[in-house]
């Protein structure tokens, strides 16, 4: 039997038509359909029961699909361990984090790290979901979190902590600001995809009555309009603080902190390119804790 027939049954049973099984494999839908015709006759059973809605594995598919998986999960396990043999940091590393840690914390620290390892090429992505790093999606994983997943490792490097913030000229047009009763305040709000966060307990027990000026979907977003004056809001100190023009108006959120992890696959941390960059980077976000976690001093 021809190995390659396990990738093209893998495809198949993936993608579920022949169209979408050839953009998976990055050849034309016909060249699918010969090797699909070749491999049933070869074999002499039907893998694929055909209709006009898509492809149906039969139960010689579903063998067949099965050691397919098998041998497609081995092949990632042969890449990552090969792929973590290398002698140092050069070479290409995936880093995913969200949008906020990127531009509002961890960006100096991406320059310093190609000035200190010059032959790395850092490919960056952002978004709120902890990546596949099993799939090879990304190699490492900056992400706030109080449950990292069971399958990564990695290291706490520190705890995110929130406290109320506004601008300078919000504050300048309220000058009667009191912490103690925020409900009388224009609150710059997360909507509810952010009910996941642990400040949404917080909006809950404090802003019952209280209508946001405006809800956003995007912590990033609300960064933003806080700083433009259009209200008061909810924003971590590494933000807030490393802005002259934000008053902090709050010690940081009692039981509202949210662990910071470092994370890679186990089997990519015994690599050395990731264990390289996984010590640096974690070595300066270990020297930016007070920042990360609010007990810098506020900006004059």
């Amino acid at each position: 039997m021809d190995w390659d027939y396990l990738r093209y049954v893998h495809a198949l049973a993936t993608g579920g038509t022949l169209s979408k099984a050839g953009e998976i494999l990055g050849v034309h839908q016909t060249t699918v359909l010969r090797r699909l015709d070749q491999m049933e006759e070869q074999l002499g059973v039907q893998l694929f029961e055909r209709s006009r809605e898509g492809l149906l594995l039969t139960l010689a598919g579903e063998i067949a699909f099965k050691e397919a998986e098998r041998l497609s999960r081995d092949m990632e396990n042969l890449e990552r361990k090969l792929t973590g043999t290398d002698a140092g940091a050069v070479g290409r590393i995936r880093l995913a984090t969200t949008d906020t840690l990127l531009n509002c914390l961890i960006d100096p620290i991406m320059s310093e790290l190609i000035n200190a390892y010059p032959g790395t090429q850092l490919e960056l992505s952002t978004g709120n979901e902890v990546p596949s790093l099993s799939r090879r999606d990304t190699d490492i994983a900056l992400r706030p979190t109080n449950a990292p997943p069971e399958s990564l490792i990695g290291q706490r490097v520190g705890t995110i902590e929130s406290a109320i913030y506004c601008a300078t000229r919000y504050m300048d047009c309220n000058p009667d600001f009191d912490p103690e009763h925020p409900e009388a305040q224009a609150w710059v709000m997360p909507d509810d995809s952010f009910e996941h966060l642990a400040t949404g307990r917080w909006y809950r027990n404090h802003l019952k009555e209280s209508q946001p000026v405006i809800r956003c979907n995007s912590l990033h977003g609300m960064y933003t309009l806080i700083r433009g004056g259009s209200g008061v809001g909810i924003i971590p100190c590494y933000m807030g603080d490393s802005d002259p023009e934000l008053e902090r108006m709050s010690e940081p959120l009692a039981g509202e902190g949210v662990g910071l992890w470092l994370l890679t696959h186990r089997n990519l941390r015994q690599g050395a390119r990731v264990r390289t960059v996984m010590e640096f980077i974690a070595g300066k976000l270990q020297a930016m804790r007070p920042l990360i976690e609010g007990e810098r001093p506020r900006q004059a």
